[in-house]
């Protein structure tokens, strides 16, 4: 096996590995903003979210992560379409932001 196709596996699997950890990171972050969305009594609209940014940061410990900023929609009346935001750090959620958005009365 010559340096060329070695280098070609090694790349190939640091693609996969990068595929996989993004589809896991994805998951993690549906589940965080369907969750907030449902704390917050309002609508996670389309049950998904998109990632808007990816940047090697450090985390506390001073190791190298992955920081993935998705945005998701949200509705407190179903008419509206309102904008979260929510960041991992890792598979960590570092924090979930939510426009501001008009709190219903319950209805009795």
């Amino acid at each position: 096996m010559d340096i060329i196709s070695l280098l070609f596996l090694i790349l190939l699997a640091a693609l996969g590995w990068f595929w996989f950890d993004s589809m896991h990171a994805l998951e993690i972050a549906r589940k965080a903003g369907k969750r907030a969305c449902d704390d917050a009594q309002v609508q996670f609209l389309d049950d998904t979210v998109a990632g808007t940014a990816l940047a090697l940061v450090r985390d506390k410990t001073g190791r190298r992560v992955l920081r993935r900023i998705y945005r998701f929609e949200f509705s407190e009346t179903g008419n509206t379409r309102l904008e979260g935001q929510l960041i991992l750090l890792g598979h960590r959620i570092e924090s979930i932001t939510m426009e501001p958005y008009q709190m219903l009365p319950d209805e009795q």
